[in-house]
């Protein structure tokens, strides 16, 4: 079975003692491609060194993380749309609005998200999409944004039923984690009724980590555990979870 990990951070320092083990292990468990969201200016040094390094297994997206937008978000955006013009990302991402820690700059959060949204546009390229205490308005800023062009997957899906009509009835996909496999977690109930179609599957390593796996850092081939947990709520095979998951993330990052 092969499988895509659409949504994990293995540049951050975390990994700099065993990336390539981690990669290595990722590769022999199935997961051989491995896509990588930017956060902000400071991390595209250390995310592009890695995809140069593993050519093979890794892609980068570019885009500028809501937990990064200050007062300068004019400059940081300035510089990952010169990265983008340098290294053609498969996606704009991770890109979002998070009112959990700190709303001081909403407002900033809210242009920044938009101006990527029509950056997507312009390229053609989808969109990683984090949002966190804030998903009325970011679906009405992607409704309103929405001219049949735009595509994209909201990143780390914990949202409800009514979010999930609304994110389908914009033909986006939800990329489910390590969540899916927590005790106390909804999610479950809620991926009941979101398509197999409508789904791709994803780590955000090195957070999240899933059952048995919670305490410890996350890595690409424990998506397999969560991948299993989707099996059985579906009532499907883990060939099927494979196959399809993985043919939505090839459709929706364009990959070979």
């Amino acid at each position: 079975m092969k499988w895509i990990d659409t949504h994990a951070h293995l540049y951050l320092e975390q990994f700099d003692h065993d990336r390539d083990t981690v990669i290595q292990h990722a590769v022999s468990n199935g997961v051989s491609t491995i896509l990588l969201p930017n956060i902000d200016q400071t991390t595209i040094a250390a995310m592009l060194k890695v995809c140069s390094d593993y050519p093979d297994h890794c892609f980068p997206m570019m885009g500028l993380h809501p937990g990064s937008i200050k007062e300068d978000y004019r400059q940081q955006l300035d510089t990952i749309l010169q990265a983008i013009d340098r290294i053609k990302p498969i996606a704009i991402g991770e890109i979002g609005l998070d009112f959990y820690w700190d709303i001081k700059y909403k407002t900033e959060q809210i242009k920044a998200f938009t101006r990527q949204l029509d950056i997507a546009k312009e390229l053609r390229l989808p969109v990683v999409i984090h949002t966190r205490e804030a998903f009325d308005v970011i679906l009405e800023l992607v409704e309103s944004a929405q001219n049949g062009e735009l595509q994209g997957v909201f990143h780390c899906f914990t949202g409800t039923l009514d979010n999930v009509r609304r994110i389908l009835d914009l033909g986006f996909y939800m990329g489910i984690g390590g969540v899916l496999t927590y005790k106390k977690s909804e999610l479950p109930i809620v991926v009941k009724d979101i398509p197999l179609t409508s789904i791709v599957l994803e780590t955000d390593a090195p957070y999240l980590p899933p059952v048995p796996f919670r305490g410890k850092r996350n890595e690409s081939s424990f998506m397999i555990e969560t991948a299993k947990k989707l099996a059985e709520i579906k009532q499907v095979s883990l060939e099927e979870v494979a196959q399809t998951t993985t043919s939505n993330a090839i459709k929706l990052f364009n990959l070979s």
